[in-house]
This record gives structure tokens, sequence and C-alpha cells, in this order.
């Protein structure tokens, strides 16, 4: 992941090459128009970020603000993270049908796409990605992914026996 020390996104975007900030920029403006509401837009883990705030959803595994969106202009390439679509397995299907109808080759990780020019990108499939996801549903589906971890199949436990 980026490593960036920038305390705002502004200070991120000027630290960033002219090229890079265009680039970055544009895709910015892309989430930010089809974000639904209820996510904010910070710095977390060095790079841009769309997050639930943790006053709406307190109970993440790490203390951070849960995550559904990042930009970040990597050493060789950019990425924008989706974790919407990297969580579930119907989205990521849809999501990877967009690319191939646009005609774009999908250069992706577990939860990244590697871009390097916006020309790169299926920007249709991106927007339809990002606007899919209200915030409760994104909440649901993360709760419903930590159930399938040791600490949530513990934790489920233990409140199955407590309401016992």
């Amino acid at each position: 992941m980026v490593s960036s020390s920038a305390k705002t996104v502004d200070a991120y975007l000027a630290s960033l090459t002219p090229e890079r900030r265009e680039v970055i920029s544009a895709m910015r403006s892309l989430v930010l128009k089809n974000l639904p509401k209820g996510y904010f837009e910070g710095m977390d883990y060095g790079m841009i970020s769309y997050s639930v705030p943790l006053s709406r959803f307190p109970e993440t595994y790490n203390g951070h603000a849960l995550m559904y969106a990042s930009l970040a202009a990597q050493k060789k390439f950019n990425s924008i993270y989706l974790m919407g679509v990297y969580g579930d397995e119907a989205r990521a299907k849809r999501f990877k049908h967009g690319f191939a109808k646009a005609g774009k080759k999908l250069d992706a990780g577990k939860s990244c796409i590697r871009f390097k020019t916006i020309d790169d990108l299926a920007l249709d499939a991106i927007a339809e990605s990002i606007a899919s996801m209200p915030v409760d549903d994104y909440i649901a589906l993360y709760e419903r992914s930590r159930l399938r971890t040791k600490a949530g199949e513990k934790k489920a436990t233990v409140k199955k026996a407590s309401s016992k």
C-alpha cells in the first residue's frame, strides 16, 4: 500500500506530480459524484479514503473508520480500491462484465484496480459500483464478512450464548 504522510486530501493532491494530480483528481471527482450519502472523504492508510464515520459504525476490527473506497498514486501506477466489489461476489461479476463491455483490460488485485490513466478504466463500471451501495448495505456486507473470521465466529457464539 501507499505510504503518504499527508494529513488532508488537499495536501495529498499537492504532493503529487502535475500528471498524477490530474488523474487522481479526475477519479476523485468521479467518486464524489457517485458516492452515496453517509460516507466521508478523508485520509487513511496514506491515501484518499471514503469511509463510514466511526460515529455511525465504531465496531471495526482495527479501530479505523470502515473504508468503502480509496484512491492512491502508487510508485508505478495509480489505484482505486473498491471494497464493495471485493466483498460481494455478484458485484464483482457485474464489475468485471462492465470492464469487458467497455473493452477495457481489468488490472486488479484483491480490492484494487491498477491504472496509469483515466483511459485505462471502465468509468461507468466504477461509477455504478460506487453508487450502488448505501452505507447500511455496506455495513451489512462488512458484518457478514466478519462472521466468517475466527473473531467473528467467537463473537457470534458469545452473543448467542448471552441471548439464552
